[in-house]
């Protein structure tokens, strides 16, 4: 199943989550099996090029690929959780969004020092989640040159950003807007 075939199985919503945006829904390529497969194959072959050593996931959706990438590596998964979910002490990051903040935060614990640690998540907008997971993570201690979408909006800038902070960013597939 090829980049685009995988892009075909991507709904889109008008207005959701209010007018004037078009929602990119991957529900429908995770539940195309082979669609979802592929897109995992795809990633964790990128995730493998890129001589990762553990994958970080961002809350919710990027548990979904990143797990499925981590399992079929064989890699330590690390989750990048939203607040109070992790039982031990955790590294918290406050970051903007577009209307107010959110917190990130991670298990230190879960990440050895230096370890090559890739992002992977379902999308990259804005990149605030992406960039803020990316500072708590080298925060702990971990080496992270690579994140792995998806699915890009290019002309919201989040990759843009990820790059300008030394991060190579591989979606599978893009969508022009927002």
């Amino acid at each position: 199943m090829t980049p685009d075939d995988m892009k075909s199985l991507v709904r889109s919503i008008p207005d959701f989550p209010k007018p004037g945006i078009l929602f990119r829904d991957i529900t429908t390529l995770i539940g195309h099996g082979e669609g979802f497969a592929a897109s995992v194959a795809l990633l964790s072959d990128r995730a493998a090029e890129a001589g990762a050593q553990a994958i970080a996931g961002l809350e919710a959706r990027g548990f979904i690929f990143g797990a499925a990438v981590a399992a079929r590596l064989g890699l330590p998964f690390i989750p990048v959780r939203k607040p109070g979910k992790l039982p031990v002490p955790v590294l918290a990051i406050d970051y903007a969004l577009e209307y107010g903040t959110d917190t990130l935060e991670v298990d230190p614990g879960a990440v050895a020092q230096g370890q090559k640690v890739v992002i992977v998540d379902d999308l990259i907008a804005t990149g605030g989640t992406a960039c803020a997971a990316l500072t708590l993570l080298r925060r702990a201690g971990a080496a992270v040159d690579e994140a792995l979408f998806v699915i890009d909006l290019p002309d919201l800038g989040g990759a843009q950003r990820l790059r300008a902070a030394g991060v190579t960013v591989r979606p599978i597939m893009d969508f022009p807007g927002h």
